[in-house]
């Protein structure tokens, strides 16, 4: 993210009307090396091939502010190797974070992030070629992590994971515990190596799987640590799974940006959260920006501006990441849609 598109950032975060409104992408490995060209193994492997699909985005589409930008990441097995489960990499396909035996009793000590599974190779990559981002009139901005009921749950395995909340709460607290205080280390990490970092960007769709009280007893209080390991002007929280429960705690967390599912609308999101959150979203990603025609997306995009209430501390996106598949004409259209809407 260059630094015309961070102040943008900043400025719809503060409540201030831009126009026309900022369009905004989530961008990793499920998109980025079949648009660019390569394999997704060469993408992870390859820091050159990594460097220059990420550029190569920017340079395509400079109206759009990518989140994170430049993110180094091995997909789903960033943080669980940290943790010790076996991880699987395809020539082609996502990498698969493999549930350990018993995790509830295995993980017993906190990992260390600069020595520890793939993160200090993340961290390396980040450090190493910030001085080419930087050449290209680019920035590292924010320090990512997984949540914990996400590493948790690749730990356990989605069902067991929700099963040990019921069955075994004190051994689920004890292991996001763990996850947590490693978590800690590795934002915190992130910042001490590279001071352009001025943003927390925490990914945790299994939150959405929980009710009420399940999310006050198992999520609010570590994520709101995680929001507040350092300072950050951006406070960002993705959770796209259909579920409406952290909405209103958001606030209360700090998170001053979120990205939610397509099933909700973005006038229901600003009621959940007081229109104190800026909201990222929230046309269908897979449906209409990966699977739609050009027009398809136009008109999508043209309807969700015409709907809104307010235009206030929104950025036009889809309800969750850029989904593999979305061609460059779809994302023209998109753009072209936001820069013609009337608010």
């Amino acid at each position: 993210m260059n630094q015309r598109q961070w102040e943008t950032l900043l400025a719809v975060l503060e409540g201030q009307l831009v126009s026309p409104l900022p369009v905004g992408f989530i961008i990793d490995s499920p998109w980025l090396p079949a648009w660019h060209g390569v394999s997704i193994l060469d993408y992870y492997a390859d820091p050159h091939c990594w460097f220059q699909a990420n550029l190569h985005a920017c340079n395509t589409f400079p109206e759009i502010l990518f989140l994170p930008g430049f993110w180094a990441e091995y997909g789903m097995c960033s943080e669980p190797a940290s943790l010790g489960t076996r991880c699987t990499f395809y020539e082609n396909d996502l990498p698969f974070a493999h549930p350990l035996q018993d995790a509830l009793n295995e993980i017993t000590e906190k990992p260390d992030p600069a020595v520890d599974g793939l993160a200090p190779l993340l961290l390396h990559r980040l450090c190493s070629w910030r001085p080419k981002i930087e050449e290209e009139g680019q920035a590292i901005r924010f320090a990512v992590a997984r949540g914990p009921l996400n590493i948790a749950s690749f730990l356990l395995g989605i069902s067991e994971f929700l099963m040990a909340l019921r069955m075994y709460p004190e051994k689920v607290h004890a292991l996001l515990r763990i996850i947590t205080d490693f978590l800690l280390d590795w934002l915190r990490l992130q910042k001490e190596k590279i001071d352009s970092i001025d943003g927390i960007f925490i990914l945790d769709d299994i939150v959405g799987f929980l009710g009420a009280p399940d999310y006050e007893e198992f999520a609010h209080a570590y994520l709101g640590e995680l929001f507040s390991a350092f300072p950050a002007s951006v406070r960002f929280f993705h959770n796209d799974a259909e579920g409406l429960i952290c909405a209103p705690y958001l606030p209360a967390l700090g998170v001053n940006l979120f990205n939610f599912s397509h099933l909700h609308s973005i006038a229901e999101m600003q009621a959940l959260t007081g229109g104190k959150v800026t909201l990222l979203g929230n046309i269908a990603p897979l449906e209409t920006l990966a699977q739609g025609s050009p027009a398809d997306v136009k008109l999508a995009v043209t309807e969700l501006i015409q709907g809104l209430e307010s235009p206030h501390h929104l950025i036009l996106s889809c309800g969750g990441g850029m989904a593999p598949g979305v061609p460059t004409e779809n994302i023209n259209a998109f753009l072209a849609a936001a820069q013609e809407g009337q608010f």
